[in-house]
């Protein structure tokens, strides 16, 4: 029987319909010029180009001249901080949170070896960054602000509109990782107060290896480009863009925009169903703010288990991840849930679920059959007894 994949927060298969649009930029009977190339398919490919940066711009209910395309998240959280930074020619403080994706936590560490100061806020034991603590943190010096919408590991939602009404007032920067929730969630970029924000394709059914940053317009946001050698995207980004890609992209967007709301439904029924069958489990403790969270991500520590152990039990009947995908390979416990004030013994008996689009409420109750069972192995051979 083919394993049950509940690791969509680490990536999505691409949706079907996506493939379709990939496809027709790539070979010599699609749009395959380069969209700088001044001839007739060239021009072709460069409306492709524009028309997706519309897709985009429509999930974000943005400009579309405030889209610049990218290779993903990681990129556009690198061009947000660093060139947000690097512009600046008198203020040196930038505030995060300790929760934050590494995405973003690294470029902090390379700006803290450029002589920049980093605050990094701890978060409530649910995961959130109240706005009173961020309020405390601020100073004259204070650059630019950079807190997620949604967490990668816990699901947990951050106030975006009220953290971003306190920059605006203080005249900082704002920018959202929005990594784990474009396309998951309503981001409206028209009334939020954000400055900056980031997105990656292969979290919601596009390909890896595409995303793209909004940059504000109104105030503009000067930004030092990181990469060279063309001036590509108003010269914030160099590089031969990928039609195909783009365009994947942009499909990816519009069918997340149209069918959100379903979706989301879809999502809490499957993982109230899922939280159901583990909670009658003993020792089981969930991470993160119980209603102020995405719809398709949960985090359960299994107390007494190492995850480890868990997944290797589960590994050919589930696939799951215990943490960030990235930090995969890092033997350290989680340090979102360690942030929260977890113990480092209940961080490394966590697990994070995520069904998405194509997960069926049957394969929820499988999942919930195989946890159950392989626990109860795992604890039988365990010293640690759990009432």
């Amino acid at each position: 029987m083919t394993a049950i994949y509940l690791d969509h927060a680490a990536t999505t298969p691409v949706d079907p319909r996506v493939v379709e649009v990939l496809l027709r930029y790539l070979t010599r009977e699609g749009l395959y010029a380069n969209p700088a190339s001044g001839h007739g398919l060239g021009r072709a490919a460069a409306r492709a180009v524009e028309r997706a940066r519309e897709q985009v711009a429509g999930l974000l209910n943005a400009d579309p001249r405030s889209i610049v395309f990218t290779s993903g998240a990681t990129e556009s959280n690198n061009l947000a901080l660093l060139g947000a930074a690097r512009a600046s020619r008198r203020k040196r403080h930038i505030i995060t949170a300790r929760s934050e994706h590494k995405a973003v936590l690294d470029p902090c560490r390379v700006l803290e070896g450029e002589g920049f100061e980093v605050t990094y806020l701890s978060p409530d034991p649910d995961g959130r960054v109240p706005v009173e603590r961020l309020e405390s943190a601020l100073t004259s010096e204070t650059l630019l602000v950079s807190l997620m919408l949604v967490n990668n590991e816990t699901g947990v939602v951050q106030d975006i509109p009220a953290l971003g009404r306190l920059t605006r007032a203080h005249g900082v920067l704002f920018h959202v990782d929005a990594a784990q929730g474009a396309g998951k969630l309503p981001i409206d970029l028209a009334d939020w107060p954000v400055d900056l924000l980031s997105l990656s394709a292969h979290k919601f059914y596009g390909p890896k290896g595409i995303g793209a940053l909004y940059v504000g317009r109104r105030p503009r946001v000067p930004l030092i480009p990181q990469l060279h050698g063309g001036g590509h995207e108003r010269g914030l980004r160099s590089g031969t863009l990928p039609v195909h890609q783009i365009a994947a992209l942009g499909a990816a967007c519009e069918l997340a925009a149209g069918e959100l709301p379903g979706e989301s439904r879809h999502l809490e029924m499957l993982r109230a169903r899922l939280w159901q069958g583990l909670t009658q489990l003993p020792g089981v403790v969930f991470n993160g703010n119980p209603d102020l969270r995405v719809p398709g991500i949960l985090n359960l520590s299994f107390i007494g288990i190492h995850q480890a152990a868990l997944l290797a039990e589960l590994e050919d009947q589930l696939l799951l991840s215990s943490g960030s995908a990235c930090s995969a390979f890092d033997p350290a416990p989680s340090h979102v849930l360690t942030a929260m004030g977890r113990d480092a013994s209940t961080a490394r008996a966590a697990l994070r679920f995520s069904p998405g689009r194509f997960t069926t409420g049957q394969e929820i109750d499988r999942a919930v059959v195989r946890v159950r069972e392989a626990v109860a192995r795992l604890r039988a051979l365990s010293p640690v007894r759990v009432a």
